[in-house]
This record gives C-alpha cells, structure tokens and sequence, in this order.
C-alpha cells in the first residue's frame, strides 16, 4: 500500500505561493486495521512528517471520501484519501561562501563528506554556517520540502559526526530518497572506536529508541519506542578500544550512539552516552594517561558515517560512495595500532 502520484509536477506560476509540490490518492484495503490517518499519512507519504500531515489535514489539503477530517480520525477499508503536499514560505537563509567537500553532484543530487561541528540546517540557534547554507552558495536552490527549515535535506548527520551525506536538488529526487531510506534500501556504514573489546565478532542491537524523559536533547532504550537496529561487526581491537563497523538497518535519532552505550560499548569521546567517561576502575594507570591524551585530541564522538549506497532516483544506477577517515579519528587510530605494534614487538623478542 503507498500513495498514487496523481500530478507530481501541477502547473503553477511564479507568483502562486504556496506551491503544490504535488498530489497523490490512497484507497484503504480491506485488510487494513484503523489508525490514525495523520500516523496513516506519515508513514505512507515519502516525504512528509506526522507534523506535517497533521498541518495538511488541518488545513484542509487532506480529504478522505471527499470529506474534510480531524487529524485523530481513523482510517478504515473503503476510505478514499486524497492528498496535495505544499511548499512552504521560504526561509530567509543567507548563502554562505563555507568550503564543502563534493563528492559527487549531477543535477539531481549530491553527496557531501560533512566535517565534524557543522550543523545540517538552519534552525534556532543556528542560522548560519549549516550546510544548508553552504549549499545555497554552492548550487542556488535545494529541493523544497514541506518543512521550510530543511530545503533538499532526506536524512541527517549529528553535529560531531563526519561522513556522507546525501542532499537533493529536485523535489522528485527527495520524494523518491525519502521513501527508499523510510523502506530501508539504502545502504550505510559507519566506523567507529568503541569501549572495550565486543563480546564476540559480530552482533545485533534490536532495542526501541525514544526521547529520554529526564533530557528531552537525549535519547534511551525504551520498549515503548522505536524500534531500531543496528549491525555491529568488531574489525580492531585494542587494550581498551575495537574499531567497529556498524551498519543501520533503521534510521533513529543518535541510534549507534545509544545502542552501543546500551550494550556497555559507547563510541569513544562521546560526551552525551559516556564515551567521556575513563572508567578508572578497569585501566591501569599507563592506560588512564593514554585515554587523557587521547580526550584531550577530541571533543566529539569518534564516529564517522563512511559509506552510502543507493539507487538513483531518477535514473536507476546503483551507487555507492565512501568518505575517509578524518584526521582527528585517524590520528588516534594511528597512535593506538603503533602501541599494539610495539607491545607485540616486545613479546616476541
């Protein structure tokens, strides 16, 4: 079941505001259990929040059976929905003439190594220096999306994170991306250092994810959640730390970061999930100055989105990217495997 693009592309002039990004119809199936229709319209429309939805039914660009709803009525077999999805009023979002590093661009997409403190969009508190503004100076125009804060933006990187990122150009190209990350056929991989050796080479993190009540900036394993996993492989170890990969098969807020503290493996350097934290009790005291060397060089989770790989939008390839290591994350890397180097040296002499 998924929306029926009626008009994605309906005439509109240069004047008329808001814009009609485009239309679709749903017919509810028999086997369809009720929910409520602005949940309904979240999931099944790529492209859109349940915020969202609940705005456009709200507003009225949302009908079901030709009929005008509350966002809390529940669909049921037999309902006809129809939909249009409208721009919003633009953003007063300054270009900003920010060095980027492309790692692939035609005119639908392009692909970004975002570095490490630099914040997706403009939102409060953070006007400027966004890669969204970036962007602006870059190629004029984003991709215009219901919500006026994330022009082009289809999945987003924290702050501290490095790594690919995939923005789009064109409202169809983010139409089709939103929903090919929402059914989960995109590709990704990170790498990160992680606290003490895993448990085994490989695993799985299956636990629900939701804000964390005592810090609404924070989340938490909790059943009553999201339900969110993620792939772990153990690639390095160290006295201390192992190099994972990790790979999502979901897409949740601060997910690895969570995850991995819940398993008692935080990304190291973290200052949110206790990746800051030396546990003293386990280190000897050669390790505890190593670990504050180590802190003193970062202030950010050591966790990096390496690769992203996809089908095109619109043309069908398949495509894979990757962005290396960052020098911050490499040169610990380095240090670490020089002294597991050197231990190893001197017990086999």
């Amino acid at each position: 079941m998924s929306a029926k693009p009626v008009d994605q592309t309906p005439e509109t002039t240069e004047s008329q505001f808001p814009k009609i990004l485009r239309r679709g119809e749903i017919l509810i199936p028999a086997q369809k259990g009720p929910e409520r229709l602005d949940i309904f319209l979240g999931r099944q429309v790529a492209e859109i929040t349940r915020s969202a939805a609940r705005e456009m039914i709200a507003s009225g660009t949302v009908t079901v059976s030709e009929k005008k709803v509350k966002p809390s009525y529940k669909v049921k077999p037999g309902d006809f929905i129809a939909f249009e999805v409208l721009s919003r009023p633009p953003l007063d979002v300054e270009a900003e003439d920010i060095p980027l590093d492309i790692i692939f661009e035609d005119e639908w997409l392009v692909l970004v190594n975002k570095p490490a403190g630099m914040v997706m969009h403009p939102a409060s508190g953070n006007r400027y220096g966004t890669m969204v503004n970036a962007l602006l100076h870059h190629i004029e125009s984003l991709a215009e999306s219901d919500d006026p804060n994330r022009p082009g933006i289809v999945h987003r990187l924290d702050k501290a994170t490095t790594g690919v990122i995939l923005i789009c150009k064109s409202h169809e190209a983010l139409s089709a991306m939103a929903r090919a990350f929402r059914e989960r056929t995109i590709r990704r991989e990170y790498v990160a250092l992680c606290w003490w050796n895993m448990p085994s080479e490989n695993g799985i993190v299956d636990a629900a994810l939701a804000r964390d009540p005592r810090d609404r900036l924070k989340y938490t394993t909790n059943p009553s959640g999201k339900r969110a996993i993620t792939h772990w492989r153990e690639v390095e170890r160290f006295d201390f730390l192992s190099l994972c990969k990790l790979r999502l098969e979901t897409g949740r807020t601060h997910q690895i970061r969570v995850h991995m503290q819940s398993i008692k493996h935080p990304v190291f350097g973290d200052p949110d999930y206790a990746g800051r934290n030396r546990q003293l009790g386990k280190l000897s005291s050669a390790q505890r100055k190593e670990v504050a060397g180590y802190l003193q060089q970062v202030d950010r989770q050591m966790l990096h989105a390496r690769t992203l790989g996809f089908t095109h939008p619109i043309t069908g390839e398949e495509m894979e990217f990757s962005a290396p290591i960052p020098p911050d994350f490499a040169g610990i890397l380095e240090e670490l495997r020089e002294i597991k180097a050197a231990r190893d040296r001197g017990r086999l002499v």
